[in-house]
């Protein structure tokens, strides 16, 4: 009998790595994929895991759409006042993208990734979507809610069910070499984090501005607005006081607005260009009751759909939430299991 196929995306990371070692110690004749995103890429790592799982491995070279769809979005994001997202953007539009055109070339139907986070399929009415994974601290279903269906319909994450640490210390029992490997970074193509140096590189010096209290009166200058974000306190370089929190950013008039202790808690907001997962598009209502993320770390709140206008919603939140943040990532769970992904959206206001 002919072995079934698989698709992983292998970084030589450990989670790529035992990824691929679980599918090929299942019997599956395993493909591992090695995508370039920018021109200092090395590919090493994967090669190396490659070799000791005894898999085939190609590189792909992704730099265009990770140019187009995660670096010039990143540098966009800040220059419009906003916090963006790129791990989202990544998944969507060259990760698991890429993934699924190399599997669709070569006629594999699975793509798999070490992604901690379940791919389900709700037997009723046939619509895939994301789950938390076991692992709480490791879930990553908040940055996979702009996946579609058809890639939902390819994508496995064997280690959904698994917790990290149980993982390493088998990885070492097995000799596995990934396992002493890093951790990725939050934004990988800038280890060091610095967004802001990246960002000049390609726009030049933003310009000092305002900062302006609640009532609009200047109060300081700021050293230009892709320093900030909503609800940061820190690193405001102004004494006023009282601890004072960034509640806006307005890249028209370049000023940042501050605001005392409990301003920087919202009860509304306003999200955008959904992408429905278990919940199908007829289904969203106003009166709907949800639990969101409005970040990776944040925990799940309970809140309801307020009003609907064509691809752009409103939600009420039961409490009010810290650093509502446009730009960032608003993510739709079931309010009673708080772990399936109903939609997600992107926070506007």
């Amino acid at each position: 009998m002919e072995k079934k196929r698989v698709i992983v995306g292998l970084s030589g990371g450990l989670d790529s790595t035992y990824t691929a070692m679980r599918y090929r110690d299942l019997g599956y004749d395993v493909v591992g994929v090695y995508l370039q995103m920018s021109d200092g890429d090395d590919s090493s790592m994967a090669k190396t895991a490659a070799d000791q799982l005894g898999i085939p491995l190609y590189c792909v070279d992704a730099r265009a759409d990770f140019e187009r769809y995660v670096k010039q979005y990143l540098v966009t994001s800040y220059a419009h006042g906003r916090t963006p997202n790129p791990c989202v953007m990544c998944n969507r539009y060259v990760k698991i993208a890429k993934l699924c055109e190399v599997a669709q070339e070569q006629g594999i139907d699975l793509v798999s990734t070490g992604h901690y986070a379940h791919i389900c399929c709700d037997e009723t009415t046939g619509r895939y979507y994301v789950k938390a994974a076991e692992d709480k601290k490791k879930d990553q279903s908040y940055v996979l809610w702009q996946l579609t269906q058809k890639m939902l319909s390819r994508l496995t994450t064997p280690m959904a069910d698994l917790q990290k640490e149980e993982i390493r210390e088998d990885a070492l029992r097995q000799g596995l070499l990934a396992a002493t490997a890093r951790e990725s970074q939050d934004i990988c193509f800038l280890p060091n984090g610095d967004y802001v140096s990246f960002v000049e590189s390609r726009l030049g010096p933003f310009p000092h501005g305002k900062f302006l209290d609640q009532d609009g009166k200047t109060v300081g200058e700021h050293q230009g607005i892709i320093r900030y974000t909503v609800g940061q306190r820190k690193g405001l370089g102004v004494a006023l006081g009282q601890p004072m929190f960034v509640t806006d950013i307005d890249p028209v008039t370049n000023t940042v607005r501050l605001a005392p202790s409990g301003a920087e808690y919202m009860s509304h907001m306003r999200c955008s260009d959904l992408v429905y997962q278990k919940l199908a598009p007829e289904a969203l209502r106003r009166g709907l009751r949800v639990s969101v993320k409005i970040r990776y770390a944040a925990k799940p709140a309970d809140a309801v759909i307020s009003s609907i206008d064509n691809d752009i919603l409103d939600v009420c939140f039961d409490t009010p939430q810290r650093a509502v943040t446009p730009g960032q990532s608003a993510v739709f769970y079931d309010p009673e299991k708080k772990e399936d992904i109903l939609f997600g959206g992107w926070i506007e206001k």
